[in-house]
């Protein structure tokens, strides 16, 4: 990074001059001195691979600028999804930014039919996902916190033996990092991480609520029927949760499958027997099908429950 002098008349230059390469070792020191290496927990240490490559993703160099729209053509090509990388400019590139931003880079990739999950669990996490086979779309701040130099890589593997990330990153495929060095530049933006998944595929961790919030974004662009796969994949991994298979159950519902519905909503019901919306959503369903008996059974536990489905229940119930 050049640093620049105002013009000053000739005797003050030596002091320019010195100011000059003070910054410039400060610059150094804040970039190199204060990385540490990140550790991980105990059981991370125990059970993740010393070692993985994630062969099957290519590599499309970052022109200026535009390593968004590369970073997600390599991720999307990974998860089956093949697309130039000049195709997604226009729908990530923002000109005046100079760059590509979050919400963008989200909405592109459920633009091509996958699910965008942010990471979770920071260094760990994304060693996590890697040992899954899944790449990561990393941000790094590559210059320092007031100044930044926003830059977005695919990490692809690690070498946990010689402490290395393995990026496709500018324009250098499988350009290895030390870890240090990394997590410093992407602890600048919050750690913040991208997995593109087809629907159906989950990362190796996700959590109930970042779960839903990924899949019903995605359901809003894609629809209920593209969106099926991953909810169903959400219930089976909480298995003990309620809401996944609440919205399981209006998914199911909005493709016609009321038999599927029902059992989504009484899985629902099952896991959480204060759930008053799975319970009303039941009952209407089974009325629907003539089955009135157990109709008023599940809408009579939702009248008998406080809350804003109450009223409601009772109407129905009369």
């Amino acid at each position: 990074m050049a640093i620049s002098l105002m013009q000053q008349p000739s005797r003050k230059i030596p002091d320019a001059r010195l100011a000059g390469v003070f910054a410039l070792m400060l610059l150094i020191i804040s970039l190199s001195g204060c990385a540490t290496t990140p550790s991980l927990s105990a059981e991370a240490s125990r059970t993740l691979a010393r070692d993985t490559l994630i062969e099957d993703v290519p590599f499309h160099g970052q022109r200026e600028y535009q390593c968004g729209p590369a970073s997600l053509a390599m991720a999307l090509a990974a998860s089956g999804v093949d697309v130039e990388v000049d195709t997604l400019i226009p729908q990530v590139f923002l000109p005046g930014k100079r760059g590509s931003v979050q919400p963008e880079m989200l909405a592109t990739v459920r633009r091509q039919g996958r699910i965008p999950f942010l990471l979770e669990g920071g260094f760990e996490g994304l060693l996590g996902e890697l040992a899954a086979g899944h790449p990561v779309i990393v941000m790094q701040n590559l210059s320092l916190p007031w100044w930044p130099v926003w830059h977005y890589a695919v990490a692809i593997g690690y070498d946990r033996r010689a402490q290395q990330m393995i990026l496709h990153s500018g324009m250098t495929p499988r350009q290895r990092t030390d870890f240090d060095r990394f997590d410093a530049t992407w602890s600048r933006s919050q750690r913040w991480g991208l997995v593109a998944l087809a629907p159906g595929e989950l990362p190796a961790r996700i959590d109930v609520s970042s779960g839903m919030q990924a899949i019903s974004n995605f359901e809003d662009v894609q629809g209920p029927e593209a969106a099926l796969p991953a909810w169903q994949a959400l219930a089976e991994r909480h298995d003990d949760a309620a809401m996944p298979y609440f919205a399981l159950g209006n998914a199911w519902h909005a493709t016609g499958a009321v038999d599927g519905a029902i059992d989504a909503f009484r899985a629902a019901t099952d896991r959480d027997p204060t759930l008053g919306a799975a319970w009303l959503n039941l009952g209407l369903l089974l009325q629907a099908q003539g089955r009135e008996s157990a109709a008023r059974q599940a809408i009579a536990r939702v009248a008998r429950l406080p809350g804003p489905w109450q009223e409601r229940a009772r109407r129905q119930l009369d």
